[in-house]
């Protein structure tokens, strides 16, 4: 009896483990970003004596740039940028497409079929090329880079909060709560986004994501953060010609695009996603 009662205890602890290693590295990469003029080694500017491209050594433990700045430095003022700039437009691009997603699930009508059409209008674009447009037209200033990466992920967020409360709205206690003379304010604060807030916050974490990797896409163009500032995917293009030379100026900060991406996906699988085995 006591052996079958704890085996599903630790089936769940062994399922959220590599959540919980996720979840660990992605707090790493946050506290990188909040304390970095803390914990950098040297200005992110300042150029080491030891010259340009050189090798790791205890003045520049992952070697220098191409103009002789310390990497070490560089990664984690450009994890700043990186994490910040994707952190707010995945914020704005999933509370604005959650609200119109249960706004036209809720009144439906006309205001559902407009907002659904040009959701799907949207969705249709490729993002990196509607970025490159947009970026040719407005420049790159890190509002335009914030405002065009939550506008290209805000109708994927529309669509996952529209049909997550179309489903709730159709449910016997939405009804009940009507037929009680709730209004619409009160349904859909006490009612449909409790019911729909996990999900949510798991399409968050994916949109988190989606927007490191075309902010990295775009610096990696030479569109994103503009020098003398520089984001992780920035700093693999400035260094990409002496990848024989250097190798670390340019696989560091590959690496922490990747860690950072893939600790992402693990806590969302690991706890968010198994979150329904410890009910």
């Amino acid at each position: 009896m006591s052996d079958t009662a704890l085996r599903p205890a630790r089936f769940r602890y062994g399922a959220v483990l590599p959540g919980w290693i996720g979840l660990a590295v992605v707090v790493f990469w946050l506290a990188v970003a909040l304390l970095a003029p803390i914990i950098a080694p040297h200005p992110a500017g300042a150029i080491l004596r030891v010259g340009t491209l050189a090798p790791a050594s205890a003045a520049a433990p992952f070697g220098t740039d191409f103009l002789g700045r310390d990497m070490l430095s560089r990664v984690i003022y450009g994890a700043r940028y990186t994490v910040g700039l994707s952190l707010l437009a995945a914020i704005c691009a999933s509370a604005i497409g959650s609200v119109l997603g249960i706004l036209a699930a809720v009144r439906g009508g006309w205001t559902d079929g407009v907002l659904s059409r040009t959701s799907d209008a949207l969705i249709s674009l490729p993002h990196l090329m509607f970025a490159l447009v947009i970026v040719a037209a407005l420049g790159s200033s890190l509002p335009v880079l914030v405002g065009l990466v939550a506008f290209s992920y805000i109708p994927g967020a529309f669509r996952i909060a529209r049909s997550l409360a179309a489903n709730v709205n159709a449910m016997d206690f939405i009804q009940v709560a009507r037929a009680r003379g709730e209004g619409t304010p009160y349904i859909v604060l006490h009612e449909i986004l409790p019911n729909i807030l996990l999900p949510v916050l798991t399409d968050f974490g994916l949109r988190f994501v989606f927007s490191v990797l075309l902010l990295s896409g775009l610096s990696f163009l030479g569109l994103g953060v503009q020098p003398p500032n520089a984001d992780l995917g920035a700093l693999v293009r400035e260094n990409i010609e002496g990848i024989y030379d250097a190798a670390p100026a340019v696989i560091v900060p590959a690496i922490a695009i990747a860690t950072l991406t893939i600790a992402v996906n693990l806590a969302i699988d690991g706890l968010l996603g198994r979150s329904r085995l410890t009910d």
